[in-house]
């Protein structure tokens, strides 16, 4: 089904406005298209995002670069374990009024207030720390002594994480997890990209990254591509596979039900099809196909399903159990 003339206008100028991201991006970042393309995704579903990976895989570089490639204020917090509430979100301060000379308390913005946030080494905070993001990410406010302040729109979290490092970080709790859309895992570089990361980054000659979108533009498109329709077996197979994700649901499989403790809400089967709507417009399509959401399942499960023991003790991934389920849900 083709949309109206004025939504498919939007809907172009959201694909060029991908495509021209993309050539920024690739300035500066060589390879990890995957990653690339799926935050993109996130960015034009309104979600936020976490990327896993090793030391040197340009996680920041790739987040700092996106986020110079459009017309939006940019913080990095760097989090680590003497990070406080009040450093991210704020908090109220004494002033005074020197034509009265009397005081009273101001708020005082702390870094959360822009457009992109890089939470950097994110779980290297203590969960209490790790906590004032929550309403951010979710509501976009933030809640000072009883005050909500509402953030400016467009409004991303994109955070970093290393997975080999244990000493002096703090896993993340499932409902910190559950506000991301995307778990992103970086991998190590082809033997072609990694000579190009060479020869690029040892020059001394640095690209310079032109923006090419606006924060209204991005909000436009976030409206519009939420329109586009899904047809209702699709509805239905991401309401199956969610479900058999969870031990107790009557569709569990047997996988499910002797190796996972829990498994994904409702927010993950409403990400999959904000997504899945996103990924058949960036291809030219104007309603979500099955191969959309299988193609999206991954990253926005492996983070919403938690293993028990008899996994661990079998060595049973949740990569490996997610693809079991695809493979299995009709």
């Amino acid at each position: 089904m083709t949309p109206p003339p004025d939504e498919l206008a939007v809907i172009e100028r959201a694909r060029a406005a991908c495509a021209a991201l993309k050539t920024e991006i690739a300035k500066q970042v060589i390879g990890q298209q995957t990653v690339i393309e799926h935050l993109l995704l996130c960015l034009l579903s309104g979600g936020h995002a976490l990327l896993v990976g090793v030391p040197g895989l340009a996680k920041t570089l790739l987040i700092r670069t996106m986020a110079r490639a459009m017309h939006l204020k940019f913080r990095r917090i760097q989090f680590t374990p003497d990070l406080m509430p009040a450093d991210i979100t704020g908090t109220d301060i004494i002033e005074e009024d020197h034509a009265t000379g009397r005081r009273q308390f101001v708020f005082s913005q702390g870094p959360l207030f822009a457009n992109i946030i890089l939470a950097d080494e994110i779980n290297r905070t203590p969960p209490k720390t790790q906590a004032a993001l929550l309403e951010a990410m979710q509501e976009h406010s933030v809640t000072v002594s009883s005050k909500t302040y509402a953030l400016e729109e467009p409004f991303f979290v994109l955070a970093t994480q290393n997975p080999i490092e244990q000493e002096g970080t703090y896993p993340l709790p499932e409902a910190q997890l559950d506000r991301f859309m995307f778990n992103l895992l970086l991998d190590y570089p082809a033997v072609a990209e990694e000579i190009r990361v060479l020869e690029v980054t040892t020059t001394g000659d640095v690209a310079e990254i032109q923006p090419v979108v606006t924060g209204d533009e991005i909000l436009q498109f976030q409206r519009t591509l939420r329109r586009i329709p899904v047809p209702k077996a699709a509805l239905e197979y991401t309401v199956r596979l969610f479900q058999a994700t969870r031990p107790s649901a009557p569709n569990a499989t047997p996988d499910v039900k002797r190796f996972v403790r829990w498994g994904a809400g409702p927010r993950a089967s409403q990400q999959l099809i904000f997504a899945a709507k996103v990924r058949a417009a960036m291809e030219g399509r104007y309603n979500v196909e099955i191969a959309d959401l299988k193609a999206l399942a991954p990253p926005i499960l492996r983070h919403r399903i938690l293993l028990n023991y008899h996994a661990e003790a079998e060595r049973l991934t949740t990569e490996l159990l997610i693809a079991r389920l695809i493979a299995e849900v009709k």
